[in-house]
């Protein structure tokens, strides 16, 4: 969980754990421009139609700093040995990220109420779940109440009642887009609309299942002691879901956060009520408890970057773990749902976990909580949320792979998106952090281009190449001044234009094509956009629903009235690409060798090989045609796989002189096999 979760962000403190550090390469991209080529067995020649595009136009030249993390360091002799860690099925996986509440309401007869929220007392009586098709920036009567301001109050107050039947409603849509591999975000019990604030993690959210009042009741009976757990109607419709998730050959992972609860949780209510003593007052770090002598309450713990709504777990007496008390139950709660029934077989529990703030709990925590998960299944994948380099948590954790911002979704922010970093260094940082890792752990690094924690890859591109960085060294990815209209009056939040749809396709054609498992956050192969939170967490687009559209600004600037509807054309390419991944065992478990960088025309181009196989992968940044000259004698041809500008064209190629010329347009992407001739 970015900090972006909660009403208020600063999440600036990323930027002293993303810096990259040594060897510095400066480049300052001026009208110049920046010209450098490597070429390999593949070499590019002249734009047919070339003019020398350019980097869009700034007050002051930009410099960016681009380095590897270890390039001058001497790489280890021996690589560790991470295969007990890392899954064999996870380099097939193609991941579609859900955001529970958000994702479909299958289920009217559970929605949230009034009481379910956090802090009822606060909200107007005349609280009601929002409409799922409603205009998102459009204020209900009850939140114009609250504050006169959309991103103050009440926006985190919505709740749109999506639930587990809403997942099984749709499951067969996930499985026709490709998708194997479903991550949830939190799904159990919390007030928030998030539920990163948990109030248990052995139980299912009581509205997302069946039977509300009824699982309340039983929650309401028990203790820390897992002999008094029960399975709530939530708990059941979950594994029904796991089930009806593995019938389909699919894997299901949720979100860990064992960092920090919900003031609700059990042990910290305790707490609260019985202060000193209470028998978990040393599960949480208290500062001071309450004098019932005084008339105030001073009462106070840490809290996870001072939100007082999200108390810290203690660490054990030497700050190397956590303490044994959460530790243990932490340790609980993993068993229940990897192995629900207890008798040994993991094939009725998850298949893994995301794990929140994982760099803000202790390592030795995460050794012996990694060996438990593949002690209770050896497939088991676990992904940690990591921001910067992860190398030495993940091999020190035993985690399978990270989310992979800083290996992936930085750099192709500021080559694809921004068009500021030069192909020859997207390419070569794209080798020099994969390389961070030991080799079969590349192959569980997380692709992802957006989440729940950042805007939306749509309004990433409609508000791209702002000057100058606020943070070069990041390509200012997820820099909260500029991502959201919260905190930049200038962000613009209209629907991409069809020029910035073509980019987002270079984005999911890299994403596809690169090592290690895309993710596709909710909504994105629907033409869903957003600014970050909380426009990044609307209601899911579907094609069976009519919206109502985009009408009003949440600063009362003047806009264009933009629709909303399912974009068929966006999810039918999305789905082209995610079944063309999963047909080439060479996209999957391939090496990568950039083999293209020609940085005035910002062409770029990789090959992907395995045991003689090969495919050419090709993205055309520039604004002009580019020719590419593939050497192809009578032994070798290619066929074109797939085309961005067109679900029905081929890719132009013409033999000449033992050379295949491919013709790719502005804007545009290219997949070929690269094979044997049969003749």
């Amino acid at each position: 969980m970015n900090r972006s979760t909660m009403s208020s962000r600063i999440c600036e403190c990323f930027a002293a754990r993303c810096l990259w550090s040594v060897a510095a390469c400066l480049i300052a991209i001026g009208s110049t421009g920046c010209q450098r080529q490597q070429q390999s067995s593949v070499t590019p020649t002249t734009t047919v139609d070339a003019s020398p595009s350019t980097a869009p136009a700034s007050a002051d030249p930009v410099v960016v700093v681009v380095s590897s993390s270890r390039k001058n360091k001497t790489p280890p002799k021996v690589q560790p040995d991470v295969s007990r860690f890392v899954p064999d099925w996870v380099a097939e996986a193609v991941f579609y990220q859900i955001f529970p509440d958000r994702f479909r309401n299958g289920d009217f007869e559970n929605d949230p109420t009034r009481e379910s929220l956090e802090d009822v007392t606060s909200i107007p009586e005349a609280w009601q779940v929002s409409p799922w098709t409603g205009d998102w920036y459009a204020r209900a009567d009850w939140e114009r109440q609250l504050s006169g301001s959309f991103f103050e109050k009440g926006v985190f107050d919505r709740r749109y009642g999506g639930d587990l039947q809403g997942v099984l409603d749709r499951l067969d849509y996930l499985q026709d887009l490709g998708i194997n591999a479903i991550y949830f975000n939190p799904v159990f019990y919390g007030k928030s609309l998030h539920k990163y604030d948990g109030a248990s993690m052995h139980h299912i959210d009581p509205y997302f299942g069946p039977d509300p009042a009824g699982d309340l009741a039983i929650i309401e009976r028990e203790t820390s002691d897992p002999k008094t757990w029960q399975w709530t109607a939530a708990d059941k419709q979950f594994l029904e879901l796991v089930k009806e998730i593995h019938a389909r050959d699919m894997r299901v992972i949720i979100d860990g956060v064992f960092n920090h609860t919900g003031r609700d949780f059990f042990a910290f209510a305790d707490l609260r009520e019985k202060q000193a003593a209470s028998p978990y007052k040393e599960w949480y770090i208290v500062q001071y408890f309450d004098d019932p002598v005084t008339p105030q309450n001073e009462f106070r713990y840490k809290s996870w970057w001072g939100f007082e709504s999200l108390p810290e777990f203690a660490e054990n007496k030497t700050h190397d773990d956590l303490h044994p008390g959460p530790k243990a139950y932490v340790m609980n709660i993993t068993r229940r749902w990897m192995d629900p029934d207890g008798d040994g077989d993991p094939s009725d529990g998850i298949d893994g976990w995301r794990l929140d703030v994982a760099n803000e709990v202790p390592q030795q925590f995460w050794e012996d909580w990694n060996t438990l998960v593949r002690e209770l299944n050896p497939d088991a994948y676990t992904v940690g949320e990591f921001w910067d380099d992860a190398r030495d948590h993940l091999v020190g954790g035993h985690f399978s792979g990270t989310m992979n911002y800083h290996g992936f979704a930085y750099l192709a922010k500021g080559f694809l998106i921004d068009g500021i970093l030069t192909p020859h260094d997207f390419g070569q940082e794209l080798v020099a952090r994969l390389d961070e890792y030991p080799q079969k752990m590349q192959y569980a690094l997380q692709n992802l281009i957006d989440s729940h924690d950042t805007q939306r890859v749509g309004s990433m591109i409609v508000n791209r190449s702002r000057q100058p960085y606020l943070q070069p060294d990041r390509f200012d990815y997820d820099v909260s001044e500029r991502v959201s209209p919260r905190y930049d009056n200038e962000y613009s939040i209209r629907k991409p234009n069809d020029l910035e749809r073509q980019i987002q396709r270079l984005v999911a054609l890299m994403q596809m094509t690169f090592v290690g498992p895309p993710m596709i956050y909710y909504g994105d192969e629907a033409g869903m956009w957003g600014a970050d939170d909380p426009c990044n967490r609307l209601p899911m687009v579907w094609d069976d629903l009519i919206y109502d559209d985009q009408s009003t600004d949440p600063l009362g600037r003047d806009r264009e009235t933009d629709t909303v509807q399912f974009n068929q054309e966006l999810h039918d390419f999305y789905r082209q690409l995610i079944h063309l991944r999963r047909k080439y065992d060479v996209l999957e478990h391939g090496d990568f060798e950039p083999v293209v960088s020609d940085d005035d025309a910002k062409f770029f181009a990789f090959r992907r090989t395995l045991k003689g196989k090969s495919a050419l992968v090709a993205i055309n940044r520039g604004e002009a045609t580019y020719s590419w000259e593939v050497p192809c004698d009578t032994a070798r041809e290619l066929q074109s796989l797939i085309v961005t500008w067109d679900p029905e064209a081929k890719a132009d190629i013409v033999r000449r002189d033992g050379v295949c010329i491919v013709t790719v347009p502005p804007l545009g992407g290219v997949v070929l096999a690269d094979r044997a001739n049969p003749e």
